[in-house]
Protein backbone atom coordinates (compact mmCIF):
# COMPACT_ATOMS: atom_id res chain seq x y z
CA UNK A 1 0.00 0.00 0.00
CA UNK A 2 1.30 3.38 -1.13
CA UNK A 3 1.55 4.43 3.04
CA UNK A 4 1.84 8.11 1.07
CA UNK A 5 -1.42 8.18 -0.75
CA UNK A 6 -2.79 6.49 2.27
CA UNK A 7 -1.56 9.42 4.93
CA UNK A 8 -3.07 11.86 2.21
CA UNK A 9 -6.33 10.37 2.75
CA UNK A 10 -6.58 10.94 6.51
CA UNK A 11 -5.69 14.43 6.09
CA UNK A 12 -8.59 15.06 4.01
CA UNK A 13 -10.76 13.21 6.63
CA UNK A 14 -9.53 14.65 9.31
CA UNK A 15 -10.42 18.14 8.06
CA UNK A 16 -13.47 16.78 7.33
CA UNK A 17 -13.51 16.88 3.33
CA UNK A 18 -14.66 13.25 3.03
CA UNK A 19 -15.84 13.59 -0.61
CA UNK A 20 -11.53 14.04 -1.36
CA UNK A 21 -11.19 11.53 1.06
CA UNK A 22 -13.36 9.06 -0.07
CA UNK A 23 -11.76 9.28 -3.59
CA UNK A 24 -8.17 9.28 -2.25
CA UNK A 25 -8.75 6.01 0.06
CA UNK A 26 -10.25 4.27 -3.35
CA UNK A 27 -7.29 5.30 -5.17
CA UNK A 28 -5.23 3.82 -2.66
CA UNK A 29 -7.24 0.25 -2.45
CA UNK A 30 -6.77 0.19 -6.35
CA UNK A 31 -3.57 1.04 -6.74
CA UNK A 32 -1.66 -1.46 -9.05
CA UNK A 33 1.54 -0.17 -8.86
CA UNK A 34 1.82 -0.96 -5.14
CA UNK A 35 -1.34 -2.94 -4.09
CA UNK A 36 -2.31 -2.97 -0.32
CA UNK A 37 -1.24 -6.21 1.48
CA UNK A 38 -3.75 -8.67 3.49
CA UNK A 39 -4.69 -6.77 6.34
CA UNK A 40 -4.42 -3.28 4.44
CA UNK A 41 -7.36 -4.17 2.41
CA UNK A 42 -9.54 -4.39 5.80
CA UNK A 43 -8.08 -1.06 6.89
CA UNK A 44 -8.86 0.58 3.49
CA UNK A 45 -12.35 -0.65 3.22
CA UNK A 46 -12.62 0.33 6.96
CA UNK A 47 -12.07 3.91 6.08
CA UNK A 48 -14.01 4.20 3.12
CA UNK A 49 -16.78 2.90 5.43
CA UNK A 50 -16.36 5.51 7.83
CA UNK A 51 -16.44 8.26 4.91
CA UNK A 52 -19.75 6.62 3.48
CA UNK A 53 -21.22 7.09 7.17
CA UNK A 54 -20.07 10.50 7.08
CA UNK A 55 -21.54 11.04 4.06
CA UNK A 56 -24.47 9.59 4.92
CA UNK A 57 -24.61 7.17 2.25
CA UNK A 58 -25.49 4.00 4.51
CA UNK A 59 -26.26 1.55 2.79
CA UNK A 60 -22.82 1.86 0.58
CA UNK A 61 -21.01 2.25 4.05
CA UNK A 62 -22.55 -1.35 5.14
CA UNK A 63 -21.13 -2.47 1.96
CA UNK A 64 -17.07 -1.31 2.58
CA UNK A 65 -17.64 -2.62 6.42
CA UNK A 66 -18.46 -6.04 5.24
CA UNK A 67 -16.01 -6.04 2.66
CA UNK A 68 -13.41 -5.12 5.63
CA UNK A 69 -14.62 -7.98 7.73
CA UNK A 70 -13.82 -10.34 4.87
CA UNK A 71 -10.42 -9.87 5.17
CA UNK A 72 -8.98 -11.68 7.54
CA UNK A 73 -5.81 -10.37 8.83
CA UNK A 74 -7.84 -7.28 9.51
CA UNK A 75 -7.45 -7.13 13.29
CA UNK A 76 -10.68 -4.44 14.12
CA UNK A 77 -13.08 -6.63 13.00
CA UNK A 78 -14.76 -5.52 16.59
CA UNK A 79 -14.36 -1.92 15.26
CA UNK A 80 -15.95 -2.80 12.36
CA UNK A 81 -18.85 -4.57 13.46
CA UNK A 82 -19.94 -1.95 16.07
CA UNK A 83 -20.08 0.67 12.96
CA UNK A 84 -21.78 -1.93 11.18
CA UNK A 85 -24.81 -1.79 13.77
CA UNK A 86 -24.62 1.73 13.69
CA UNK A 87 -25.16 2.08 10.34
CA UNK A 88 -27.60 -0.48 10.36
CA UNK A 89 -29.28 1.46 13.14
CA UNK A 90 -29.23 3.98 11.10
CA UNK A 91 -31.70 2.92 8.35
CA UNK A 92 -33.24 1.51 11.33
CA UNK A 93 -32.66 -1.42 10.82
CA UNK A 94 -32.51 -2.65 14.80
CA UNK A 95 -32.49 -6.60 14.26
CA UNK A 96 -28.76 -6.42 11.90
CA UNK A 97 -27.78 -3.66 14.20
CA UNK A 98 -28.30 -5.80 17.30
CA UNK A 99 -26.46 -8.81 15.37
CA UNK A 100 -23.42 -6.91 14.70
CA UNK A 101 -23.38 -5.04 18.31
CA UNK A 102 -23.06 -8.55 19.66
CA UNK A 103 -20.50 -9.88 17.45
CA UNK A 104 -18.99 -6.23 18.48
CA UNK A 105 -18.65 -7.69 22.21
CA UNK A 106 -18.23 -10.93 21.69
CA UNK A 107 -14.55 -9.90 19.79
CA UNK A 108 -11.70 -10.32 22.81
CA UNK A 109 -9.77 -7.65 20.52
CA UNK A 110 -12.58 -5.13 21.02
CA UNK A 111 -11.04 -2.96 23.89
CA UNK A 112 -14.75 -0.52 24.43
CA UNK A 113 -17.34 -2.78 24.67
CA UNK A 114 -19.42 -0.66 26.89
CA UNK A 115 -20.30 1.50 23.42
CA UNK A 116 -21.49 -1.72 22.06
CA UNK A 117 -23.40 -2.37 24.54
CA UNK A 118 -25.29 0.73 25.08
CA UNK A 119 -25.85 1.09 21.33
CA UNK A 120 -27.15 -2.28 21.65
CA UNK A 121 -29.55 -1.26 24.70
CA UNK A 122 -30.65 1.38 22.22
CA UNK A 123 -31.79 -0.76 19.37
CA UNK A 124 -33.62 -2.89 21.84
CA UNK A 125 -35.58 0.07 23.20
CA UNK A 126 -36.39 0.77 19.85
CA UNK A 127 -37.95 -2.29 19.41
CA UNK A 128 -39.53 -2.77 22.71
CA UNK A 129 -37.50 -5.00 24.41
CA UNK A 130 -37.65 -3.49 27.44
CA UNK A 131 -35.92 -6.35 29.52
CA UNK A 132 -33.12 -6.72 27.07
CA UNK A 133 -31.93 -3.19 26.70
CA UNK A 134 -32.04 -3.21 30.47
CA UNK A 135 -29.23 -6.63 30.18
CA UNK A 136 -27.47 -4.14 27.99
CA UNK A 137 -27.57 -0.91 29.58
CA UNK A 138 -26.26 -3.03 32.86
CA UNK A 139 -23.60 -4.62 31.00
CA UNK A 140 -22.39 -0.48 29.77
CA UNK A 141 -22.73 0.47 33.60
CA UNK A 142 -20.58 -2.18 34.61
CA UNK A 143 -17.59 -2.26 32.29
CA UNK A 144 -14.76 -1.04 33.98
CA UNK A 145 -13.25 0.61 30.74
CA UNK A 146 -16.46 2.91 30.70
CA UNK A 147 -15.20 6.74 31.84
CA UNK A 148 -18.82 7.70 32.28
CA UNK A 149 -21.69 5.20 32.95
CA UNK A 150 -23.89 8.15 33.81
CA UNK A 151 -26.12 7.58 30.85
CA UNK A 152 -26.19 3.97 31.01
CA UNK A 153 -27.66 3.86 34.25
CA UNK A 154 -30.11 6.21 33.39
CA UNK A 155 -31.43 4.29 31.14
CA UNK A 156 -31.17 1.17 33.14
CA UNK A 157 -33.79 2.89 35.11
CA UNK A 158 -35.76 3.69 32.32
CA UNK A 159 -35.95 -0.27 31.60
CA UNK A 160 -36.76 -0.81 35.41
CA UNK A 161 -39.63 1.68 34.92
CA UNK A 162 -40.61 -0.03 31.96
CA UNK A 163 -40.62 -3.16 33.67
CA UNK A 164 -42.86 -1.59 35.99
CA UNK A 165 -40.07 -2.11 39.31
CA UNK A 166 -40.08 1.49 40.12
CA UNK A 167 -37.76 0.45 43.56
CA UNK A 168 -34.94 -0.50 41.06
CA UNK A 169 -35.23 2.61 39.14
CA UNK A 170 -34.61 4.79 41.88
CA UNK A 171 -31.61 2.66 42.84
CA UNK A 172 -30.52 2.91 39.36
CA UNK A 173 -31.28 6.63 39.20
CA UNK A 174 -29.78 7.47 42.64
CA UNK A 175 -26.34 5.44 40.96
CA UNK A 176 -26.10 7.92 38.23
CA UNK A 177 -26.11 11.09 40.62
CA UNK A 178 -22.28 11.17 41.96
CA UNK A 179 -21.21 11.73 38.40
CA UNK A 180 -20.92 14.84 36.28
CA UNK A 181 -23.24 15.87 33.90
CA UNK A 182 -24.53 18.78 32.44
CA UNK A 183 -27.79 20.71 33.70
CA UNK A 184 -30.50 19.73 31.25
CA UNK A 185 -29.13 15.71 31.86
CA UNK A 186 -29.38 16.50 35.95
CA UNK A 187 -33.09 18.16 35.88
CA UNK A 188 -34.17 15.31 33.60
CA UNK A 189 -32.72 13.11 35.46
CA UNK A 190 -34.50 14.12 38.82
CA UNK A 191 -38.06 14.68 36.90
CA UNK A 192 -36.92 10.76 36.22
CA UNK A 193 -36.14 10.09 39.79
CA UNK A 194 -40.12 11.92 40.75
CA UNK A 195 -41.86 9.81 38.61
CA UNK A 196 -40.26 6.60 39.96
CA UNK A 197 -40.96 7.96 43.49
CA UNK A 198 -44.45 8.39 43.11
CA UNK A 199 -44.81 5.23 41.69
CA UNK A 200 -42.95 3.16 44.26
CA UNK A 201 -45.49 5.40 46.88
CA UNK A 202 -42.36 7.60 48.51
CA UNK A 203 -44.64 11.44 47.83
CA UNK A 204 -42.14 13.52 50.15
CA UNK A 205 -39.12 12.21 47.92
CA UNK A 206 -40.92 12.62 44.73
CA UNK A 207 -41.80 16.47 45.28
CA UNK A 208 -37.99 17.02 46.47
CA UNK A 209 -36.96 15.55 43.08
CA UNK A 210 -39.19 17.65 40.90
CA UNK A 211 -38.74 20.56 42.86
CA UNK A 212 -34.57 19.91 42.25
CA UNK A 213 -35.71 19.41 38.28
CA UNK A 214 -37.02 22.80 38.55
CA UNK A 215 -34.93 24.98 40.55
CA UNK A 216 -32.62 26.41 37.59
CA UNK A 217 -36.55 27.51 35.73
CA UNK A 218 -34.87 26.13 32.67
CA UNK A 219 -36.21 22.80 32.73
CA UNK A 220 -40.58 22.55 32.15
CA UNK A 221 -41.66 18.90 33.04
CA UNK A 222 -44.11 17.57 30.41
CA UNK A 223 -47.55 16.44 30.90
CA UNK A 224 -47.48 13.44 32.77
CA UNK A 225 -44.41 14.50 34.78
CA UNK A 226 -46.86 17.31 35.83
CA UNK A 227 -49.44 15.45 36.58
CA UNK A 228 -47.17 12.87 38.80
CA UNK A 229 -46.17 15.81 40.49
CA UNK A 230 -49.50 17.28 41.71
CA UNK A 231 -50.56 13.76 42.67
CA UNK A 232 -47.07 13.85 45.25
CA UNK A 233 -47.75 17.56 46.00
CA UNK A 234 -51.98 16.58 46.65
CA UNK A 235 -50.82 13.48 48.49
CA UNK A 236 -48.91 14.78 50.93
CA UNK A 237 -51.46 17.67 52.00
CA UNK A 238 -53.95 15.05 51.80
CA UNK A 239 -52.14 12.43 53.63
CA UNK A 240 -53.31 10.02 50.63
CA UNK A 241 -51.27 8.20 48.32
CA UNK A 242 -52.59 8.25 45.09
CA UNK A 243 -51.43 5.98 42.07
CA UNK A 244 -49.45 8.10 39.91
CA UNK A 245 -49.17 7.61 36.09
CA UNK A 246 -45.64 6.77 35.18
CA UNK A 247 -46.43 7.65 32.28
CA UNK A 248 -45.04 9.72 29.35
CA UNK A 249 -46.76 9.90 25.69
CA UNK A 250 -45.32 7.41 23.67
CA UNK A 251 -44.47 7.42 20.05
CA UNK A 252 -45.45 4.18 18.76
CA UNK A 253 -42.80 1.79 19.82
CA UNK A 254 -40.25 4.63 20.53
CA UNK A 255 -39.02 3.47 24.34
CA UNK A 256 -35.87 5.82 24.38
CA UNK A 257 -35.41 8.32 27.22
CA UNK A 258 -32.27 10.51 27.68
CA UNK A 259 -29.53 10.86 25.19
CA UNK A 260 -28.63 6.97 25.61
CA UNK A 261 -25.30 7.45 23.05
CA UNK A 262 -22.17 6.12 24.94
CA UNK A 263 -20.45 9.90 24.48
CA UNK A 264 -20.52 12.65 21.72
CA UNK A 265 -16.58 11.73 20.10
CA UNK A 266 -15.84 12.05 17.04
CA UNK A 267 -16.37 8.30 16.53
CA UNK A 268 -20.04 9.00 15.95
CA UNK A 269 -22.37 8.77 12.96
CA UNK A 270 -24.08 12.63 12.62
CA UNK A 271 -26.49 13.69 14.91
CA UNK A 272 -29.79 12.92 13.37
CA UNK A 273 -28.96 9.76 11.79
CA UNK A 274 -29.19 7.30 14.82
CA UNK A 275 -28.99 9.58 18.04
CA UNK A 276 -31.62 9.79 20.33
CA UNK A 277 -32.21 13.56 20.99
CA UNK A 278 -32.88 14.83 24.90
CA UNK A 279 -36.52 15.29 24.96
CA UNK A 280 -37.22 11.89 23.03
CA UNK A 281 -40.45 10.47 25.03
CA UNK A 282 -40.51 6.90 26.41
CA UNK A 283 -44.01 5.65 28.79
CA UNK A 284 -43.92 2.91 31.83
CA UNK A 285 -46.55 0.14 31.21
CA UNK A 286 -48.62 -1.00 33.86
CA UNK A 287 -47.96 -3.92 36.29
CA UNK A 288 -48.17 -7.58 34.26
CA UNK A 289 -48.20 -9.30 37.46
CA UNK A 290 -44.61 -11.06 37.30
CA UNK A 291 -43.32 -11.63 40.86
CA UNK A 292 -39.44 -10.80 41.52
CA UNK A 293 -38.68 -12.04 45.15
CA UNK A 294 -36.25 -9.80 45.65
CA UNK A 295 -35.63 -7.78 48.97
CA UNK A 296 -34.56 -4.23 49.58
CA UNK A 297 -31.36 -2.56 48.65
CA UNK A 298 -30.17 0.23 46.74
CA UNK A 299 -27.73 -2.61 44.00
CA UNK A 300 -30.79 -4.80 43.04
CA UNK A 301 -30.63 -3.59 39.95
CA UNK A 302 -27.41 -5.06 39.50
CA UNK A 303 -28.39 -8.34 40.88
CA UNK A 304 -31.30 -9.13 38.32
CA UNK A 305 -30.24 -12.46 36.09
CA UNK A 306 -30.74 -11.73 32.50
CA UNK A 307 -33.12 -14.80 32.33
CA UNK A 308 -35.56 -12.53 34.86
CA UNK A 309 -34.94 -9.87 32.46
CA UNK A 310 -35.95 -11.41 29.89
CA UNK A 311 -38.79 -12.70 31.10
CA UNK A 312 -40.01 -9.05 32.54
CA UNK A 313 -39.74 -7.53 29.32
CA UNK A 314 -42.00 -10.31 27.58
CA UNK A 315 -44.85 -9.20 30.73
CA UNK A 316 -44.26 -5.89 29.21
CA UNK A 317 -44.75 -6.76 25.84
CA UNK A 318 -48.03 -8.24 26.31
CA UNK A 319 -49.23 -5.24 28.68
CA UNK A 320 -47.97 -3.05 25.79
CA UNK A 321 -50.36 -4.77 23.11
CA UNK A 322 -53.07 -3.75 25.94
CA UNK A 323 -52.60 -0.29 27.06
CA UNK A 324 -51.34 2.04 24.08
CA UNK A 325 -53.86 4.90 25.57
CA UNK A 326 -51.34 6.99 27.87
CA UNK A 327 -53.03 10.00 27.11
CA UNK A 328 -56.18 8.11 29.00
CA UNK A 329 -54.23 7.39 31.83
CA UNK A 330 -52.74 11.10 32.27
CA UNK A 331 -56.44 11.98 32.19
CA UNK A 332 -57.68 9.71 34.81
CA UNK A 333 -54.66 11.22 36.76
CA UNK A 334 -55.73 14.73 36.14
CA UNK A 335 -59.54 13.82 37.27
CA UNK A 336 -57.54 12.06 40.79
CA UNK A 337 -56.20 15.11 41.54
CA UNK A 338 -59.18 17.31 41.25
CA UNK A 339 -61.31 15.00 42.76
CA UNK A 340 -59.42 15.61 45.75
CA UNK A 341 -58.93 19.18 45.58
CA UNK A 342 -62.97 18.93 45.27
CA UNK A 343 -63.48 16.46 48.37
CA UNK A 344 -61.43 18.79 50.60
CA UNK A 345 -63.85 21.98 49.90
CA UNK A 346 -66.39 19.56 49.86
CA UNK A 347 -65.22 18.60 53.86
CA UNK A 348 -64.10 22.01 54.92
CA UNK A 349 -67.59 23.24 53.25
CA UNK A 350 -69.48 20.72 55.95
CA UNK A 351 -67.13 21.87 58.80
CA UNK A 352 -68.24 25.41 58.37
CA UNK A 353 -64.98 26.70 57.00
CA UNK A 354 -65.52 29.43 53.78
CA UNK A 355 -64.75 32.76 52.55
CA UNK A 356 -65.37 35.23 53.95
CA UNK A 357 -64.88 32.96 56.85
CA UNK A 358 -67.67 33.76 60.25
CA UNK A 359 -64.37 35.94 62.20
CA UNK A 360 -63.81 38.09 59.48
CA UNK A 361 -67.50 38.89 58.78
CA UNK A 362 -67.94 39.59 62.88
CA UNK A 363 -64.64 41.88 63.11
CA UNK A 364 -65.96 43.66 59.92
CA UNK A 365 -69.59 44.08 61.83
CA UNK A 366 -67.77 45.72 64.42
CA UNK A 367 -65.34 47.30 62.84
CA UNK A 368 -67.72 49.39 61.09
CA UNK A 369 -71.64 48.60 62.15
CA UNK A 370 -73.33 51.64 60.06
CA UNK A 371 -71.16 50.23 56.58
CA UNK A 372 -71.86 46.71 57.30
CA UNK A 373 -76.02 47.21 57.58
CA UNK A 374 -75.06 47.60 53.71
CA UNK A 375 -73.23 44.67 52.52
CA UNK A 376 -72.91 41.90 55.53
CA UNK A 377 -76.49 41.27 56.25
CA UNK A 378 -79.12 39.09 54.66
CA UNK A 379 -81.69 41.24 54.99
CA UNK A 380 -82.47 45.09 54.87
CA UNK A 381 -84.62 47.67 56.35
CA UNK A 382 -85.66 48.71 59.60
CA UNK A 383 -85.10 45.56 61.53
CA UNK A 384 -81.42 46.21 60.46
CA UNK A 385 -80.99 49.38 61.23
CA UNK A 386 -82.78 48.56 64.79
CA UNK A 387 -79.48 45.44 65.04
CA UNK A 388 -77.02 48.00 63.61
CA UNK A 389 -77.95 50.59 66.41
CA UNK A 390 -77.10 48.66 69.16
CA UNK A 391 -74.05 47.33 68.05
CA UNK A 392 -70.65 48.97 69.79
CA UNK A 393 -68.15 49.84 67.23
CA UNK A 394 -64.92 48.21 68.91
CA UNK A 395 -62.23 47.24 66.09
CA UNK A 396 -60.82 44.88 68.85
CA UNK A 397 -64.08 42.85 69.64
CA UNK A 398 -63.45 39.33 70.93
CA UNK A 399 -65.02 36.29 69.92
CA UNK A 400 -66.05 34.32 73.17
CA UNK A 401 -67.01 31.43 71.82
CA UNK A 402 -68.74 30.10 68.26
CA UNK A 403 -70.90 26.97 67.73
CA UNK A 404 -70.58 26.17 63.77
CA UNK A 405 -72.60 24.00 61.47
CA UNK A 406 -72.24 23.55 57.72
CA UNK A 407 -75.20 26.49 57.52
CA UNK A 408 -75.19 28.21 60.16
CA UNK A 409 -72.81 29.67 63.13
CA UNK A 410 -73.88 31.51 66.03
CA UNK A 411 -71.28 33.76 67.50
CA UNK A 412 -70.72 34.94 71.31
CA UNK A 413 -69.21 38.43 70.95
CA UNK A 414 -67.75 40.95 73.46
CA UNK A 415 -67.18 44.25 72.83
CA UNK A 416 -65.37 47.25 74.55
CA UNK A 417 -68.42 50.36 74.52
CA UNK A 418 -66.70 54.56 74.37
CA UNK A 419 -67.21 54.28 78.34
CA UNK A 420 -64.85 51.13 79.31
CA UNK A 421 -67.36 49.02 79.85
CA UNK A 422 -68.14 45.83 78.43
CA UNK A 423 -70.85 44.82 75.95
CA UNK A 424 -72.04 41.23 75.01
CA UNK A 425 -73.94 40.36 71.61
CA UNK A 426 -75.12 37.18 69.89
CA UNK A 427 -74.42 37.02 66.60
CA UNK A 428 -76.16 34.69 64.25
CA UNK A 429 -74.85 34.34 60.67
CA UNK A 430 -75.85 31.89 58.05
CA UNK A 431 -74.14 30.46 54.70
CA UNK A 432 -74.31 32.44 51.91
CA UNK A 433 -72.91 30.68 48.89
CA UNK A 434 -69.00 29.99 50.16
CA UNK A 435 -69.33 32.72 52.49
CA UNK A 436 -71.41 33.95 55.15
CA UNK A 437 -73.57 36.62 56.17
CA UNK A 438 -75.52 38.31 59.53
CA UNK A 439 -78.47 37.18 60.08
CA UNK A 440 -79.40 38.12 63.79
CA UNK A 441 -77.44 40.28 66.61
CA UNK A 442 -78.98 40.63 69.74
CA UNK A 443 -77.66 42.04 73.17
CA UNK A 444 -76.64 38.76 75.40
CA UNK A 445 -76.14 38.67 79.13
CA UNK A 446 -74.54 35.65 81.36
CA UNK A 447 -77.74 35.34 83.05
CA UNK A 448 -79.15 34.10 79.53
CA UNK A 449 -76.40 31.96 78.82
CA UNK A 450 -76.60 30.39 81.97
CA UNK A 451 -80.61 29.76 81.35
CA UNK A 452 -80.18 28.36 78.32
CA UNK A 453 -77.17 26.09 79.08
CA UNK A 454 -74.66 28.48 77.59
CA UNK A 455 -72.38 28.11 80.85
CA UNK A 456 -69.33 28.82 80.27
CA UNK A 457 -67.97 28.79 76.99
CA UNK A 458 -66.07 25.72 75.81
CA UNK A 459 -65.67 22.55 73.15
CA UNK A 460 -67.89 20.57 75.36
CA UNK A 461 -71.00 22.93 74.94
CA UNK A 462 -72.76 21.13 71.92
CA UNK A 463 -69.65 21.71 69.81
CA UNK A 464 -68.93 25.41 71.13
CA UNK A 465 -65.53 26.12 71.25
CA UNK A 466 -63.78 29.16 72.79
CA UNK A 467 -61.75 31.96 71.78
CA UNK A 468 -60.63 35.00 74.00
CA UNK A 469 -58.34 36.39 71.38
CA UNK A 470 -58.94 39.71 70.28
CA UNK A 471 -59.94 39.56 66.48
CA UNK A 472 -57.54 42.57 65.54
CA UNK A 473 -55.82 45.87 67.16
CA UNK A 474 -55.58 47.30 70.46
CA UNK A 475 -58.67 47.88 72.76
CA UNK A 476 -60.20 51.61 73.26
CA UNK A 477 -59.87 52.98 76.57
CA UNK A 478 -62.31 55.47 77.48
CA UNK A 479 -63.75 56.65 80.49
CA UNK A 480 -66.62 54.30 82.11
CA UNK A 481 -70.42 54.23 81.09
CA UNK A 482 -72.86 54.34 83.91
CA UNK A 483 -74.12 50.48 84.90
CA UNK A 484 -77.84 51.33 84.29
CA UNK A 485 -77.38 53.45 80.74
CA UNK A 486 -77.67 51.34 77.35
CA UNK A 487 -74.28 51.41 75.15
CA UNK A 488 -74.29 54.62 73.03
CA UNK A 489 -73.17 53.79 69.11
CA UNK A 490 -70.63 55.08 67.95
CA UNK A 491 -69.24 55.69 64.17
CA UNK A 492 -65.72 55.74 63.15
CA UNK A 493 -63.05 55.27 59.68
CA UNK A 494 -26.81 10.59 14.07
CA UNK A 495 -24.15 7.58 14.79
CA UNK A 496 -20.06 8.55 13.91
CA UNK A 497 -17.76 5.72 12.57
CA UNK A 498 -14.62 4.31 14.29
CA UNK A 499 -11.58 4.58 13.01
CA UNK A 500 -9.16 1.57 13.27
CA UNK A 501 -6.78 3.66 15.76
CA UNK A 502 -9.63 5.76 18.28
CA UNK A 503 -12.37 3.60 21.32
CA UNK A 504 -15.42 3.23 20.05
Amino acid sequence: MNNEIFQEARLAYDAKDYTTALAIFTECLQDTYDPPAAGEVGLLYHQIGNCLIKLQDYNEAINAYTQSTNDAYYDASGIVNYNLGMAYAALHDYENAILYFEAAVADARYDTPFKAYSAMGNALLKLGKSGEAGVAFRQAALDERNPDPTKALLNLGICFMALNRPQDAIASYESALPFGMDAPTKNKLFANLGQAYVSAGQMQQAVTAFETALADKTYHLNDSASVDYQLAVAALASGTTPQGTGAIAPLGNDMSGLDVIADESANYADDGSYGYAQDDQYYYPETYGVQDGYASGDDRFFNASDEELEQWSKGVARQQRKHRNVGLKVAVGVIVFLLLGLAAIAFAYTQGYGYPSQESVIEELFADPKAAANSLFVDSGAEVDDMVNIIVTDRSARIDGMNKSMSETTAYVTARTPQGGDAQYKVVLVRDMLGWKVSHVELYYASQMSSEGGGSLSASDGGMTQDTTPLSGTPDTQPDTQPDQQPQTEQQPEPQPEDDDEDA
